[in-house]
């Protein structure tokens, strides 16, 4: 599956994107002069826009379309074999999740996507997944031929990404890189595989492909395939994110603005409601459950610790996702998920966008 190129989309390139885009070659060369110049301009972008795209990622064409393809081969499927593997079957949240559990106020807000979830594989008896809710285990898998292989692979592939990725960013903020990856052992690292749903409804506040909202863990490495991606820029006005071919889009996510007391953002972001349908994938790039974040040592000023109080990954992640899906949601009101933390309406480091031409 490639990138849509037909006739009512105009063939977008590298010059066209709204947002930087940052070439990630100077990672690969041997130079430490070109890693920093890449760390220096991931951080530029980073502190301004918290959106970017990065091109010269490493990540074979081929690999990508085989995965596409095996999305599109699954969610295909009829309905009845894709409940077989429901997310609602799982305590860490694996598998199938259907248009109507994404959100908690179905059906006066429509989210109009289905995904699968898989995550960092972590054995059966890592005592995260023992203890439940922990967005730790292991992942399950569809009943087709091959498609373990294709999607596990890719999601290894890009993992691999996002470790240079925050190799680079620890350099760009002067921190040892060891500082960051300590809490990078069984990580709350999801990928999911979204496939927007064709409809005839309108595109309103209510009925949306994804609401917005920042993301939980350090950074998301995203490719779509067709428009619908909408970035708030830094006049707080919202601005089309398009696919571009041959690259990814990256944004910062709420654990790298805490870290870096806020010189990074973690910017909000949404999917308009296109009725057409639509792929993408993303990886959220996140840390171990239990992993502590707070402020780094050199950007721990009184400010920022008021600002950002210490946090567990984990248990941000899980208060987002209580939010975020239905099941989940209907859990917690049973008392099945007995988390030691208040689950909040709406996620901290929000932002609201300006009125258009404001």
């Amino acid at each position: 599956m490639r990138i849509d190129t037909s006739s009512d989309q105009k063939a977008l390139t590298i010059e066209d994107a709204n947002l930087p885009v940052v070439d990630l070659a100077g990672l690969c060369s041997g130079s430490a002069d070109d890693k920093a110049a890449v760390a220096a301009a991931l951080g530029d972008a980073a502190r301004t826009s918290g959106f970017f795209y990065i091109t010269n990622h490493g990540i074979p064409q081929q690999q990508i379309e085989a995965t596409f393809a095996a999305s599109k081969e699954f969610h295909e499927k009829p309905r009845s074999f894709k409940m077989k593997s429901w997310s609602g079957f799982s305590t860490n949240h694996r598998g199938y999740v259907p248009f109507e559990e994404n959100g908690n106020n179905f059906p006066a807000s429509i989210n109009f996507h289905e995904a699968w979830d898989m995550s960092y594989e972590a054995p059966d008896d890592h005592p995260d997944y023992l203890a439940r809710w922990r967005m730790t285990g292991p992942n399950v898998w569809p009943d087709i031929p091959g498609w373990k292989e294709t999607v596990s692979g890719y999601y290894e592939a890009v993992f691999n990404l996002g470790l240079r990725l925050l190799d680079a960013l620890a350099l760009e903020l002067g921190v040892e890189p060891e500082e960051l990856t300590r809490h990078i052992t069984y990580p709350t690292s999801q990928l999911r595989l979204l496939r927007y749903l064709e409809n005839d409804l309108p595109s309103t506040k209510e009925i949306v492909g994804i609401a917005a909202h920042s993301d939980f863990e350090c950074f998301t490495i995203l490719l779509t395939g067709a428009p619908g991606l909408q970035v708030m820029n830094a006049e707080d006005v919202w601005i089309e994110a398009p696919p571009l071919p041959g690259c990814f889009v990256v944004n910062i996510g709420d654990i790298f603005e805490t870290w870096s007391g806020g010189a990074f953002k973690s910017t909000q972001h949404r999917v308009v409601n296109t009725g057409k349908e639509r792929y993408s994938m993303p990886l959220f790039f996140g840390l171990d459950y239990h992993a502590v974040v707070e402020p780094l040592d050199k950007f721990r000023t009184p400010e920022a610790m008021k600002k950002y109080p210490p946090m567990k990954a984990g248990e941000h992640l899980m208060r987002m996702s209580i939010n975020a899906f239905r099941y989940m949601s209907d859990a917690y009101a049973k008392g099945e998920i007995l988390p030691d933390y208040d689950v909040p309406n709406e996620n901290p480091f929000k932002r609201e966008a300006k009125p258009a031409g404001k």
